[in-house]
């Protein structure tokens, strides 16, 4: 049996197919794969209904498992989108908040459950500079904001 890394599977109740479809309708360099349907043998579904669908979103494999209402998403767990400049965090908010829920410091609920950081790639190196007092004064402008805004950041981070 050949490998190729790992694949994240999430946990949908019924929702699988639709979440792949949307997530691959966000994110550049994505694709719906193979798609497995209950037979009537396993528990689980009706026949015929989906049971996994296997994605790629941005090069990341995962496949969507319709297991039932047994587990839900929790932020224990998030995805985090590192966005070049505000553009794409913007785009990435808008999109990944439809129908979902904005939370604080970057953090976004999906209508799925799905917890993901939209993050600037800036601001990662900004809290991990050395000098304790720039990344201090960027995290407290962070823990301040719902959705990240680069310009705000800078101007903590530099101390104006």
């Amino acid at each position: 049996m050949a490998t190729d890394g790992f694949t994240t599977c999430l946990w949908f109740d019924g929702q699988a197919e639709e979440a792949a479809r949307t997530y691959v309708s966000i994110f550049k360099n994505s694709r719906i794969g193979r798609i497995a349907r209950y037979t009537g043998v396993e528990p689980g579904g009706p026949a015929g209904t989906v049971m996994t669908v296997e994605f790629e979103a941005n090069g990341q494999k995962f496949v969507g498992l319709n297991g039932g209402p047994e587990f839900t998403f929790s932020e224990a767990i998030s995805f985090q989108i590192h966005c070049a400049d505000q553009e794409e965090v913007d785009y990435y908010w808008a999109r990944l908040s439809e129908g979902g829920e904005e939370g604080p410091c970057g953090w976004v609920k999906d209508k799925f459950g799905v917890s993901w950081q939209v993050v600037p790639a800036e601001f990662i190196d900004m809290v991990s500079d050395p000098d304790l007092e720039k990344a201090k004064r960027a995290t407290e402008a962070m823990m301040s904001m719902s959705k990240l805004d680069i310009a705000t950041l800078r101007t903590a981070y530099e101390g104006r």
